[in-house]
């Protein structure tokens, strides 16, 4: 499997991005150089593109293949694409503070601590649904690692479409969530625009 080996502040630096959005509460002694060169139609696409696939730790393919299926859904393509990244269990476990960020939330799934709707999913990319319930194996609770981990990300701010209960940890996803309750900075028409040439 392909994996990204670059410092994750030197990444969020180049691509002008708050550490804070991935879950790191970093902050990068270096200043990003200012340069008056000005950047051209394709290069904005391609780096919210870059953005997009960094936040969320997807590859350039599966990326693709959530464009392709966005595009054939209703709605709009760039929100249709938005929620689908947003609804994967990585990310769901991230936001609800099951994990400090969404590589280790990848972590978490992959080494099957979490239950949806009671069965086990082991799938970081497997998309939830509206009314699924996720919750963490009980066996994995009362593990150290779990319980400095609520530590760390028990003042997070939740989303509106999720209910969580961190002393059980347990969570429900209310509803899919709509473009305006993403707080990604992403302009998702840039990378509509990109992949519709």
């Amino acid at each position: 499997m392909a994996v990204n080996r670059v410092p994750v502040l030197k990444r969020c630096r180049a691509l002008g991005l708050e550490p804070s959005f991935l879950g790191y509460n970093k902050k990068s002694r270096r200043t990003q150089q200012r340069t008056n060169k000005k950047m051209s139609e394709y290069a904005m696409q391609l780096r919210e593109k870059q953005k997009a696939k960094f936040i969320y730790g997807v590859l350039e393919k599966p990326f693709h293949n959530y464009y392709e299926k966005a595009d054939r859904m209703k709605g709009m393509t760039g929100t249709n694409l938005m929620t689908m990244l947003e609804s994967r269990l990585d990310n769901v476990v991230f936001r609800m503070g099951y994990a400090r960020t969404r590589r280790e939330a990848r972590q978490i799934v992959g080494h099957k601590f979490v239950l949806v709707n009671g069965k086990q999913v082991k799938i970081p990319s497997y998309r939830v649904k509206a009314g699924d319930v996720v919750e963490i194996k009980e066996s994995k609770k009362s593990i150290q690692r779990m319980k400095d981990i609520v530590e760390v990300t028990a003042g997070r701010l939740v989303p509106e479409w999720i209910d969580v209960n961190l002393e059980n940890l347990q969570g429900t996803v209310k509803e899919l969530p709509t473009r305006e309750m993403i707080d990604v900075p992403v302009d998702e028409m840039l990378i509509v625009e990109l992949y519709s040439k």
